[in-house]
């Protein structure tokens, strides 16, 4: 039998464009975390003006434990710490009086707080929508509780459940909520059905403002690219309303968790938690639920980012209780079965893969008989070996390059701390191939958008040289992540114009000018 794919790659050939990361809740704003308002429109123009066609985002699910955003209570959800009052205000569902700002720290989110403010203007807003404020949006969000309620009323429900029991895990509730007996189920609706409302409402906000930054987005020639994480974790509405999806005992608590073993992020592996999937089960469902939760997060970007890519073709199952992840052992995945059945549903696939760490011959293989365009990271590039795929001298064409990832330090901080030597062979290396001196970080920028890579991107924090202080995550680290915030000054930095100018001659002005419309145009056609 024919195995080949013939599904096309999402970059057209000839395609060349560039493109920053940078996490929503990183941006500036007065309410102490970065949110889908102005800033993010301000954010937009700022991309627009350095011809940029790519605007690369965290995923945006309500966060748990530690505030990772790879570690969410639901994975159709939006995090309503991201709804923006100066939205609400415009939609005439809240005051400016009704504020109240308080004071917060610059430069990192407090999330305590940041969650006490925002909460409170959502259950303003509600109460005044309640009351009648904006009675034309009433259909509109009556329709979004429909669309979506195959995941909305079980994660509202969930979420007011958590609140009733003072955030405890899911599996400390009364055992006939945990197992989901209906006439629990429906006692518990019953009492929290104001809770239930206010939840569905405040997904509806999210969802509302994230279409209007798409909106906006598009309309000036730049597009999104989301984060689809592989695992949910433990305590979520997805393990709780669908246990039969999960590997998990009779008392729904996993009976493996996900991890990798070791590699270079971490010396013990990483183990992170999650409960692995039971690929039988969601194969005779036709892949729905997977399906589902990536039609959702594709109404508001042009493309995804499949996270831990590895997992599609075998996963790192770590027995429950195991204290660190090398105990573990690779398990199948569902391969070329998912993949085809995703591209039936969806018409495409639009994904970037995530194929870092520990990559054997049947995960390349994998993603490239799909096409799908793998990452190159240029902190991985330095090791001695000159067939490393991460060097620029073996990159492909349908490749994104980075010059490193939000688990990676900052490009300034990854220099300053390799040993002596191979900070030699970083130099030479740039020496012959780029114009930047004496700044690693905008000379593995330079390397990234002058390479053979459909698509080039790197942090805000390379753009801007930033060190330590501003890195996002440190992997296997269980606090303190996820706060770095970037300042309105930083966003005035004249390497905003070195970024155009670099943009402009390495041909990858905003993707969607001039040559690259051309492209896509004609692919569109085909």
């Amino acid at each position: 039998m024919d195995k080949r794919n013939t599904t096309a790659p999402p970059f057209p050939e000839g395609y060349r464009a560039s493109g920053v990361l940078l996490h929503v809740t990183s941006l500036p704003s007065p309410y102490g975390i970065g949110d889908l308002g102005p800033d993010a429109l301000s954010w937009i123009d700022r991309l627009k003006e350095a011809e940029q066609g790519w605007w690369q985002l965290l995923p945006l699910g309500p966060t748990g434990y530690g505030n990772s955003p790879y570690a969410s209570l639901c994975s159709f959800a939006g995090n309503a710490l991201v709804i923006s009052p100066d939205a609400l205000i415009e939609d005439g569902l809240l005051k400016k009086d009704d504020l109240d700002i308080p004071s917060f720290p610059a430069g990192f989110v407090d999330y305590e707080a940041v969650g006490t403010f925002k909460h409170r203007l959502i259950d303003k807003a509600w109460d005044n929508f309640k009351g009648g404020a904006r009675a034309d949006l009433r259909p509109a969000y009556e329709q979004f509780c429909n669309d979506q309620r195959h995941w909305l009323e079980d994660f509202a429900l969930f979420q007011s459940l958590k609140v009733q029991f003072h955030d405890d895990h899911y599996l400390k509730w009364p055992t006939e909520l945990v197992r989901r007996d209906r006439v629990a189920l429906d006692s518990a609706r019953g009492e929290l059905a104001g809770e239930i409302e206010r939840g569905s409402f405040a997904q509806f906000l999210v969802s509302r403002q994230a279409e209007r930054l798409q909106s906006y987005a598009r309309a000036r020639g730049v597009k999104l690219i989301g984060d689809m994480p592989f695992f949910v974790s433990a305590d979520s509405s997805d393990v709780w309303a669908h246990p039969e999806l999960f590997l998990l005992d009779e008392q729904r608590r996993p009976r493996f968790v996900a991890g990798v073993p070791p590699d270079y992020f971490s010396a013990q592996g990483q183990l992170w938690g999650d409960p692995v999937y039971d690929w039988q089960v969601l194969g005779q469902t036709g892949y729905r639920w997977w399906i589902d939760r990536l039609a959702v997060l594709l109404k508001h970007v042009e493309l995804v980012r499949l996270d831990h890519f590895r997992a599609f073709a075998a996963a790192w199952h770590v027995p429950a209780g195991a204290q660190t992840a090398e105990s573990g052992k690779w398990l199948p995945g569902p391969g070329d079965d998912f993949f085809k059945a995703v591209d039936r549903a969806l018409g495409g696939l639009p994904f970037i893969a995530e194929d870092l760490g520990i990559i054997t011959s049947d995960v390349n293989a994998l993603r490239d008989r799909f096409c799908l365009p793998g990452m190159r990271v240029l902190q991985f590039a330095f090791d001695g070996q000159s067939d490393n795929p991460h060097l620029p001298d073996n990159f492909v064409r349908n490749c994104v390059a980075y010059t490193g990832t939000h688990d990676n330090p900052t490009t300034r901080s990854w220099f300053e701390d390799l040993p002596e030597g191979q900070r030699d062979t970083v130099r030479k290396y740039l020496q012959q191939r780029a114009q930047v001196s004496g700044d690693a970080a905008h000379g593995l920028m330079e390397l990234a958008w002058s390479s053979i890579a459909e698509l080039a991107i790197a942090p805000l924090q390379d753009l801007l040289n930033l060190g330590r202080e501003a890195r996002m995550n440190v992997p296997g680290r269980p606090e303190g992540n996820w706060r770095w915030r970037c300042t309105e000054e930083m966003l005035s930095d004249p390497a905003f114009e070195w970024l155009r100018n670099l943009t402009k001659s390495a041909n990858r002005s905003q993707g969607l000018t001039t040559r690259n419309a051309q492209i896509m145009e004609a692919a569109s056609r085909s």
